[in-house]
């Protein structure tokens, strides 16, 4: 019997002291929060609020219960979004931009207040789409290609500035992608077409203009030449016009010689050259 009671009560003791084991383990691990490495705490106490510190990386201790940390990435992230926007000369314009953003380290309980853990998703797309509208309205739409690096700057400056004003750094900000709307993209056909064909249109006329000269330069060295001879004549008489007469002569008599289906004939009618009229 008492060695009963003495087993019933080691057992007693052995249970109690691993339920209190159990509910200091509990307390211990509720105690302890650990933020890794990119990320900064920020602590909620239930009766203070939002506690203005950051808490850095590491195991860090807190009061069950009474406080409750949140975890922020600070690290880089990227983030895309597309926008639609109407150009100065009111054509719709696709554009899309990526930007890396990061918190400020040192403002993350504002944001915590004003934002919560989303605080990207919540601002970025909405004041992207507002500069990238209010850029694009300042030029014209060939005016997007042609001068897309200054476009690029006035948008990475006026998104830097707007993102400032939620405590956001944007390390980098980039228009990736640029189309037109169909009607344009045809608009932009048509006058390629065009300016080819006025291109022609212009090599025609200064071919007809050289050949024009040509036939200018050509009826010169003619009326020169003519001059020349009339010249000549005049002052030789027209010796220089038989003695042109006999080189051309000369010369048909050698090329006739020279063709062996030429057949000359005698001057007279009598064709029967080799009968004997006396007969």
């Amino acid at each position: 019997m008492g060695s009963s009671q003495a087993a019933a009560s080691f057992l007693t003791n052995i249970a109690r002291a691993a339920f209190s084991v159990g509910i200091g383990a509990t307390v211990l691990n509720a105690s302890l929060y650990t933020v890794d490495g990119g990320q900064r705490a920020v602590l909620f106490d239930r009766f203070r609020g939002v506690i203005e510190d950051t808490v850095g990386e590491g195991t860090h201790f807190l009061i069950p219960w009474l406080q409750k940390p949140f975890i922020f990435d600070i690290r880089t992230r990227p983030h895309t979004f597309s926008s639609v926007s109407g150009t100065k000369d009111l054509q719709m314009v696709n554009l899309t931009l990526r930007v890396l953003s990061r918190p400020e380290v040192n403002r993350l309980p504002d944001i915590f207040k004003t934002l919560g853990l989303e605080y990207d998703e919540k601002v970025l797309p909405s004041i992207g789409n507002e500069v990238l509208k209010a850029v694009v309205a300042q030029f014209n739409a060939d005016q997007l290609l042609t001068e897309r690096p200054h476009v690029s700057a006035l948008v990475r400056e006026s998104l830097i500035r707007r993102a400032k004003d939620f405590n956001i750094v944007l390390d980098d900000v980039a228009i990736t992608h640029l189309s037109y709307g169909a009607e344009f993209s045809k608009a932009v056909e048509q006058k390629q077409v065009a300016q080819q064909e006025a291109e022609r249109s212009k090599f025609v006329v200064a071919k007809a203009e050289q050949e024009r000269r040509a036939a200018i330069i050509r009826a010169e060295g003619e009326s020169e030449s003519a001059k020349l001879i009339s010249d000549a004549t005049a002052a030789a008489g027209m010796g220089l016009i038989e003695l042109r007469k006999i080189e051309a002569a000369k010369e048909n008599a050698s090329s006739m010689c020279r063709n062996g289906n030429v057949v000359y004939l005698p001057s007279t009618n009598n064709m029967l050259l080799g009968v004997n009229p006396g007969r």
